[in-house]
């Protein structure tokens, strides 16, 4: 992800929309309110973290709810060796680093991706670290890939997603193919847990860019057809500049 002014971004065998500025910018949670524009990192107050539910720590995120799904609900995903249910309040394990157009992604052979098809990372462990790998690796790739709507499709739900097939398509018709502005790109920094439950996790991703500014972004996973999907919801909200990584765990691969 590079930011304006960067060579990065005119990569001729990256798809228009990257080259427009429009993906990999703040928190990669698919901002299309104008579209085919790039979402600029904010200038507001710094966010207030007030009223966050996270898990306490070193507590059992699971607890009162169903166990991780048997092997049958999975699909064609192998069971993965990752089985514990407390909410990570340390740098995860037993996690490796790779670039995807430049963002480094996290995976872990015991909690997920344990399959990989072309642009699509799926499988995932039924637990916080395997919510934690899927958000990361979700919502950068549906933006990023060069097969993003299959990504889209295969791996995001809610009433937004619709909506941004199709805005994005027509963009990408009509996009011009001389365009370089580059976007500011960012690389995961931090992460805290607003909420765990066996359906649906709530986590907040901190993304520093490279003249030192961060955000955060809430975004959340639900368990769907033994897998994580990727929520995306009608109105995505906003991310928020943060001046510090106090409160969450300092977590990244650059």
């Amino acid at each position: 992800m590079a930011e304006p002014g960067s060579r990065a971004g005119s990569d001729e065998s990256r798809s228009p929309w990257l080259r427009n500025g429009f993906v990999l910018a703040v928190a990669f949670i698919g901002f299309v309110a104008v579209v085919g524009v790039a979402v600029l990192v904010s200038s507001d107050a710094p966010e207030s973290r007030s009223g966050a539910v996270s898990p306490a720590p070193g507590t059992d995120a699971g607890a009162g709810q169903p166990p991780p799904s048997a092997a049958a609900d999975r699909g064609d995903c192998p069971e993965p060796e990752e089985t514990g249910r407390k909410v990570p309040t340390a740098p995860p394990e037993g996690v490796d680093w790779k670039l995807f157009h430049s963002v480094a992604l996290p995976s872990s052979k015991a909690a997920g991706p344990a399959v990989v098809e072309k642009d699509v990372a799926r499988c995932y462990a039924h637990t916080p670290l395997g919510a934690l790998l899927a958000t990361s690796q979700i919502s950068v790739r549906y933006l990023a890939a060069e097969d993003w709507q299959d990504v889209t499709r295969a791996q995001t739900v809610g009433e937004g997603r619709e909506p941004y097939l199709k805005a994005r398509a027509a963009s990408e018709r009509t996009a011009d193919p001389r365009a370089r502005e580059g976007a500011a790109q960012g690389q995961i920094a931090g992460f805290d847990f607003v909420s765990y439950t066996a359906s649906t996790a709530v986590i907040r991703t901190v993304w520093r860019f490279q003249d030192g500014r961060m955000q955060a972004a809430a975004t959340t996973v639900l368990w769907r057809d033994g897998d994580w999907k990727l929520d995306y919801p009608a109105d995505p909200p906003a991310p928020a500049p943060v001046d510090s990584l106090a409160g969450y765990v300092e977590w990244g691969g650059v």
